[in-house]
């Protein structure tokens, strides 16, 4: 959850637009009340990019693709 005021949320409008739909919560406080949630609509979907996760997997165990001993009856 991130809490911005309402100047911060007029000064960032687009950031913020951009975290919400990057699935982050954004609430807009007056005086330190919570008064709104930024949410994005149900009905929006983002469109997906080619190679946006480029990079997120830093590193992976040798056996990653070992067989699991729970799994050996059903193999």
């Amino acid at each position: 959850m991130h809490q911005v005021t309402i100047h911060e949320a007029k000064t960032n409008l687009s950031r913020l637009i951009q975290e919400a739909l990057a699935g982050e919560e954004v609430i807009i406080a007056k005086n330190k009340k919570p008064l709104i949630r930024l949410t994005v609509l149900p009905e929006v979907k983002l469109q997906r990019k080619i190679g946006s996760a480029k990079g997120l997997i830093v590193r992976m165990d040798d056996d990653f693709n070992k067989q699991l001993d729970d799994f050996k009856d059903y193999i």
